[in-house]
């Protein structure tokens, strides 16, 4: 069956900006027809996916949203998704258990289990990221853990297939839900990071006069951007620091003069950001990392934990590894880094193998051989 023939439905956990609301608006593109059901959608985001977004009495909850797991996925449950052909649900959370009966498939594109009833319970008790509400949270999710796992890992039994964003969250699918699945990485944008000249051209220039070191991103406590700050404060390394977040303040306080933040940087910004630096440092376990395949794209070397997503892109041609998630550990590493031995260009073509274009490419053939 054909995709202009196929009736289909995609459906998020929400739209407010991230890795999983990229991978929505590709599916719109190659599905521009097809409504999107969400709990909760920006008004930007309803703009971006050309009013296709269809929410419900979730949608009038505003911040009070974050609380309310059960209810999203008791609200999911309950879509009558029956009259598709194809429904593709893109979910780290509750929206992977709709209910849609044979023979309607169910694709399921998992960004991850659910971090705040798996593998990232522990930090969520620690930070749970509410501010002043942070002890309420963590009551609510110490009582709704539970019966919340339960319902967890058997709406993730409802899907037909399941595609994982990396190959770590393929073993945490197989870990948490018993389940198999096929890899298929998010999509970037890779041509954001690159100009109008030849990519070669360009980044040649580039290699000439990059200097210091680069993090980017929101400042919470599991992307550990502080192992950076501590490790080039004791080296006396230039670090860019590039974001705000709940950590801002703290991270500024621990800074030696070598570290200079940056915040309310324009998207332009940020790209210069990334092509000037010598090495971007992604110090995190991440699901995928997407940050990470920015700076790639932009001909930049990273220096990852070897842990997560990162092991799908960063290779000896790519960047390196630090070993343990430490400040010492990144500190040898940035010690060993050697940016004259990195092709800057041959970084560049590396990220294009995550493009859209290759995202998109491999979506239609999993949805091909589905619905054989």
């Amino acid at each position: 069956m054909k995709n202009k023939q196929l009736r289909v439905a995609i459906v998020s956990d929400w739209l407010i900006g991230g890795g999983a609301e990229r991978v929505v608006e590709e599916l719109h593109k190659m599905y521009p027809d097809a409504p999107i059901y969400t709990s909760y959608c920006t008004d930007e985001w309803r703009q971006r996916l050309d009013g296709k977004v269809v929410t419900g009495y979730l949608q009038h909850f505003g911040k009070i949203r974050k609380f309310l797991p059960p209810l999203r996925a008791l609200w999911f449950s309950r879509l009558k998704l029956n009259s598709f052909d194809l429904v593709i649900s893109s979910s780290g959370a509750e929206a992977k258990g709709i209910k849609a009966k044979h023979p309607t498939v169910h694709i399921n594109y998992c960004h991850a289990p659910t971090h705040y009833y798996w593998a990232r319970y522990d930090e969520y008790m620690k930070n749970p990221g509410f501010g002043w509400l942070d002890p309420l949270a963590r009551l609510g999710l110490w009582l709704l853990v539970g019966p919340m796992r339960r319902w967890d890992r058997k709406a993730a039994q409802r899907p037909d297939y399941l595609i994982a964003n990396s190959n770590f969250t393929k073993g945490q699918i197989k870990k948490y839900y018993g389940r198999d699945s096929t890899v298929i990485h998010p999509p970037v944008d890779i041509e954001r990071f690159q100009t109008s000249n030849p990519v070669k051209k360009i980044l040649n220039k580039l290699s000439n006069s990059r200097n210091g070191f680069l993090v980017v991103g929101r400042q919470t406590p599991y992307k550990r951007i502080g192992l950076a700050v501590a490790a080039c404060t004791e080296l006396g390394l230039p670090l860019t620091v590039v974001g705000d977040g709940p950590d801002h303040k703290k991270l500024v306080k621990m800074a030696g003069p070598s570290v200079k933040f940056v915040t309310g940087a324009s998207d332009a910004e940020v790209v210069k950001y990334f092509q000037s630096a010598k090495a971007f440092i992604f110090p995190g376990a991440d699901d995928f990392g997407i940050v990470a395949v920015e700076a790639l794209a932009a001909g930049t070397p990273v220096i990852a934990y070897k842990a997560g997503g990162a092991l799908d892109y960063v290779t000896q041609d790519t960047g390196l590894f630090f070993i343990e998630p430490t400040a010492a550990s990144l500190a040898k590493a940035l010690q060993d880094f050697n940016s004259k031995s990195f092709d800057h260009t041959q970084i560049a073509r590396h990220a294009a193998n995550f493009s859209p274009k290759i995202f998109q490419e491999k979506i239609e053939k999993n949805v091909e051989a589905s619905l054989r």
